[in-house]
């Protein structure tokens, strides 16, 4: 997705991970487990940063592999940080990557990400 677009929120989603991991590009993190459910989630992958203090899901396409290490480059920065909304709020939509978008609410300006499936187009 290149250009943002306005969706609106149409089943609440609440953040289960109060303090996201927020990564620089070209910092190494330990890669654990993907993510399986039957969510459409692919192709995201469960990290620690090297001192272990923090932790959280990070899209495999900005993990460099360490082959059989269990650790990974950064390519890009990246912060998990997932907005809590509630039906009826419109979100500004700028990425949208892994069954997730990069969203950021219009009265507030604060960023995060929302699950693909709890937003549509405005109607009218």
């Amino acid at each position: 997705m290149n250009k943002s677009k306005v969706l609106k929120v149409i089943k609440q989603h609440k953040t289960n991970y109060p303090d996201p991991i927020s990564l620089h590009k070209g910092q190494t993190v330990h890669t654990g487990k993907l993510y399986e459910g039957e969510e459409d989630w692919d192709n995201w992958i469960y990290c620690f940063t090297e001192d272990k203090s923090s932790e959280g899901w990070v899209p495999a396409q900005i993990i460099r592999s360490k082959s059989g290490t269990g650790r990974g480059v950064i390519l890009e920065d990246y912060c998990a940080n997932e907005l809590t909304v509630e039906k009826g709020e419109e979100l500004i939509v700028y990425k949208e990557l892994n069954g997730w978008y990069w969203t950021k609410r219009q009265l507030t300006g604060e960023e995060g990400w929302v699950p693909k499936s709890h937003l549509e187009e405005r109607q009218g």
